[in-house]
């Protein structure tokens, strides 16, 4: 089923989106824990507010250490039957739900809008990525084998087995397309997932679990949310929780492996932050530089994705032009809610995100950065945490701007005029998610893309991912590779077997 059956007599409005949103958010929310929607054990809430409305939106059960102990042992007893079904059987499942989840994907994008802040048709998008992605797990689930080795007369084999419990622990930036699609391969490996959502963004992970709980076995797949590290601290220091997959800020991640080793060893794979450096070489269209130094950046989601090109690195010779299409193309930019399908950038996510991209902007402005557009909170908006598109000339390799991890829609311009001095610039942070080289020499392309410290580079492009190619980090940027065969079978274990003949 594709994504365009939605279940929809007309198009998209303001209007019905609005309405939509309102029907979806007025329900009691609850945890998805062994196979039951059941609140925290103690009661407790804790309020969602909307980044356009600033105003809450919903309450949702605040989880505790305990409620996550339930949670992972609830998923502890349901491993033994999910691992011994057969990879076809684990793969029917997935593909059901992803026909679920298409029937339902404008109630999804609706509320990832409303919750998160980002456009209602962008969030659409996301739900098509989760939609491919558990189809494509799904696809790959048999390849979860093993090979013979012919080491003596005797027979030896290896097999993949999958870990047990797996604890995945998503950020606020892709609400529903993080919920779905990272629990799509430890699903197919033969894994039970517990599944914990931002405290910012939880609401479509939550209805998610109403997909969860009509398709999947009980407890396969748990959901709990909390607001604080109590959560996934619960998750992350479980002895019965021996694989770990995290998305978010690299301070974050630095302190789960530290926690996880401190009660077993166990597999900790982590996508982290990035400060990515798009370079651009002086044979390279200004136009060009232009439209992928904007599309790299994310703005449509304010600059808040991990792998966003936050640093132009442009060839003197050419930088006066590529600013100047920046500054066309970006004109005009409207700021309307993100439930209207026109809008093409949301919000900050919260009000603590916002003040932060504002500090970040002063400090650069005091340092001496020249605005080439946006700088600040639209002059045309009265409502919503919004921050215009921003370029920032003449920055200093050194500065806060351009080292360190704004998440927000803030791109930092350093001028270069040798090479060397380029890569030199772009490998000087701790990051190394993505690059991005754009020239028309091929051996340039190559010997610069080979030279970045990242472990995903563009070649005359920047922002998209494509399914089946290995996405990941160096450095500071994380450990592992999703989006790929690697990320199915990092959650399996290797055992070799020999058989006396």
């Amino acid at each position: 089923m594709s994504i365009g059956t939605v279940h929809d007599a007309e198009p998209a409005t303001l209007a019905s989106n609005e309405a939509r949103v309102r029907g979806l958010l007025d329900r009691e929310w609850r945890l998805l824990v062994d196979g039951r929607r059941v609140g925290a054990a103690s009661g407790k809430t804790f309020p969602v507010t909307s980044p356009y409305t600033e105003e809450v939106i919903a309450h949702v059960p605040d989880a505790s250490a305990e409620d996550v102990d339930r949670a992972i042992a609830g998923a502890a007893r349901a491993f033994p039957a999910w691992a011994r079904t057969t990879p076809g059987e684990r793969a029917k499942a997935l593909f059901a739900l992803a026909d679920e989840i298409a029937r339902r994907a404008q109630d999804f994008a609706v509320l990832d809008a409303i919750d998160g802040g980002a456009p209602v048709g962008i969030m659409l998008l996301d739900v098509k990525i989760a939609l491919d992605s558990l189809r494509y797990f799904a696809g790959l689930a048999m390849e979860t084998k093993g090979y013979t080795v012919p080491a003596s007369t005797n027979l030896h084999f290896t097999e993949l087995q999958p870990y047990g419990v797996v604890g995945k622990i998503i950020p606020f930036n892709h609400p529903f397309m993080f919920a779905a699609s990272k629990i799509a391969a430890p699903l197919a490996a033969g894994n039970t997932v517990v599944l914990k959502p931002a405290e910012a963004t939880p609401l479509s992970a939550l209805l998610l679990a109403d997909l969860v709980q009509e398709i999947l076995p009980p407890g396969v797949v748990q959901v709990v949310v909390g607001d604080g590290p109590e959560a996934p601290q619960a998750i992350v220091r479980s002895r019965l929780v021996r694989r770990i997959g995290f998305t978010g800020s690299e301070q974050v991640g630095r302190f789960i492996q530290r926690s996880a080793a401190e009660v077993a060893v166990k597999h900790v794979t982590l996508e982290l932050g990035g400060k990515n450096a798009l370079i651009a070489f002086p044979d390279a269209s200004p136009q060009k530089v232009a439209r992928a130094a904007i599309q790299g950046m994310n703005f449509t989601w304010s600059g808040q994705s991990c792998g966003s090109t936050s640093r132009l690195l442009v060839h003197d010779d050419i930088a006066d032009e590529v600013l100047a299409a920046v500054a066309a193309q970006l004109a005009g930019r409207r700021f309307v809610s993100p439930l209207d399908p026109e809008a093409v950038q949301g919000t900050m996510v919260n009000k603590r995100q916002y003040d932060r991209v504002l500090g970040y902007l002063a400090g650069a402005v005091d340092s001496g950065a020249r605005v080439v557009t946006g700088g600040g909170r639209p002059a045309s908006v009265d409502k919503g945490l919004f921050v215009a598109p921003t370029f920032l000339d003449r920055v200093s390799p050194e500065w806060p701007v351009a080292n360190e991890e704004i998440f927000g829609p803030v791109v930092s311009v350093i001028r270069w005029t040798d090479e060397e001095d380029a890569v030199r610039i772009a490998n000087s942070v701790d990051y190394g998610l993505t690059g991005s080289v754009f020239t028309n020499d091929i051996s340039t392309a190559h010997r610069v893309a080979r030279a970045l410290e990242t472990g995903f580079v563009w070649i005359n492009g920047a922002g998209p991912h494509f399914q089946g190619v290995p996405y990941g980090g160096w450095k500071n940027s994380g450990v592992g590779r999703e989006e790929s065969l690697e990320e199915l079978l990092s959650y399996t274990q290797s055992k070799s077997v020999t058989v006396m003949l």
